[in-house]
């Protein structure tokens, strides 16, 4: 494993754990400044914002990069993120926590050009591994976050935004000293306003005939993944009455299994399946998890099948594998810009519908959820089937 890869992995572990420190402690720091009780329709409005940023900013992230190179973008997101966290630590007004919030969506948005960053320095075979490696490294800082963020903020309410400005320092260091650039500026490059329009790059991503379905696709499965953060709680309460401990210690299993499944098992799969098999499988190791799960009478099921879920999770950078081989090495961060712009979208709109189906059906059948979860996965099966490979020609980046 190059240098490159170590330290872009690195900068996506501690971003993940910077933006998961804050969520057990936000509600009860809302609840301190604003001097409220009642915080749930601000906390949605909070996280509502936060996705939007993500939705408008991506595209924008990912052009620049491609116009002005990766490291510059990254630099100032960094910066600007360590900066946004340590001014919501100290923030005395509610005002500046949701603008905060905000601003973190925007700087999160990096996310796009550290994927383009893979791309940059990985030849097409590497790919699909690289990208598992991605998510497991995220996967496993999301796992961490929370936690480490909970133990702060029985200490003090505002020590995890502390602890996430300095892990967003230590990261910008990381950027600055250590990380080379995978893809340099086009010569003479200008700013201009039209670069910060959104819908541009969405507008050019959905020019590609070929690009459509495997978007499409790419919404639906980020779509049914907002399903597990939204309901796990929720369903273990209500079928099993689990207490928190189970609870988080089922989310634990589960986010420990699906890491070690994207960081190991992605590349085998790939290079003995190809990334539309591999795709397919995963989805269909996926579809029967959830099954089981909707008719699960006993808690010890959800614990049993983690292994199964996680054989699910080789399919969404088996997916991203095959998005990079339709555009060309200049468009790659535009092209992760919009990726990263449509997961945001699906984590607007999952929670919402799933909840929503939830809260009409848990009377009767809390398991149904998993059901229809299920369904909606099915529906992007056709498109998996028709996926044809066109590899680019083009000159190799890097490896």
């Amino acid at each position: 494993m190059n240098r490159a890869l170590v330290v872009i992995l690195t900068a996506v572990t501690l971003d993940a754990v910077g933006i998961g420190l804050i969520f057990p402690i936000l509600p009860a720091l809302l609840r301190d400044v604003g001097h409220i009780s009642e915080v749930a329709t601000l906390l949605g409005i909070m996280l509502a914002l936060y996705s939007a940023c993500q939705f408008l900013f991506s595209p924008i992230l990912g052009v620049l990069s491609d116009r002005f190179g990766r490291r510059p973008v990254l630099l100032i997101s960094l910066a600007g993120a360590a900066i946004d966290y340590l001014v919501m630590a100290l923030a005395p007004e509610l005002w500046m926590l949701v603008l905060g919030r905000a601003v973190s969506g925007v700087t999160s948005a990096n996310m796009a050009v550290a994927t383009a960053y893979i791309t940059d320095i990985s030849s097409e075979g590497e790919r699909a591994k690289r990208f598992g490696l991605f998510h497991a490294m995220f996967g496993i800082g999301f796992i961490i976050g929370p936690v480490l963020g909970g133990l702060l903020g029985d200490y003090w309410v505002r020590a995890p935004f502390v602890a996430a400005a300095l892990l967003n320092g230590l990261n910008f260091a990381l950027a600055l000293f250590v990380l080379p650039e995978s893809r340099p500026g086009q010569p003479g490059a200008r700013f201009d306003l039209d670069t910060l329009n959104p819908f541009k790059p969405l507008r050019w991503a959905f020019s590609f005939a070929a690009l459509i379905p495997l978007m499409v696709i790419f919404v639906i499965m980020n779509f049914v993944g907002t399903m597990y953060g939204t309901m796990w709680a929720l369903f273990s309460e209500d079928s099993f009455q689990w207490n928190g401990l189970t609870i988080g210690l089922s989310l634990g299993a589960f986010g420990v299994f699906h890491a070690g499944a994207q960081a190991f098992l992605t590349g085998p799969a790939v290079a003995m399946l190809g990334e539309r098999w591999a795709l397919i499988i995963g989805m269909g190791c996926e579809l029967t998890a959830l099954i089981v799960l909707g008719f699960a009478t006993q808690g010890w099921v959800l614990f049993a099948l983690a292994p199964l879920f996680a054989l699910g999770g080789i399919g969404m950078p088996a997916l991203q594998s095959l998005v990079t081989t339709q555009v060309g090495p200049d468009k790659q961060g535009q092209l992760q810009g919009v990726l990263a712009s449509l997961v945001s979208l699906a984590a607007v709109g999952g929670p919402l519908f799933f909840s929503f189906v939830y809260f009409g059906i848990r009377n009767e059948w809390p398991g149904l959820i998993w059901i229809v979860g299920a369904a909606i996965y099915l529906l992007a099966l056709p498109l998996m089937l028709g996926i044809r490979r066109r590899p680019i020609v083009a000159p190799k980046v890097g490896a």
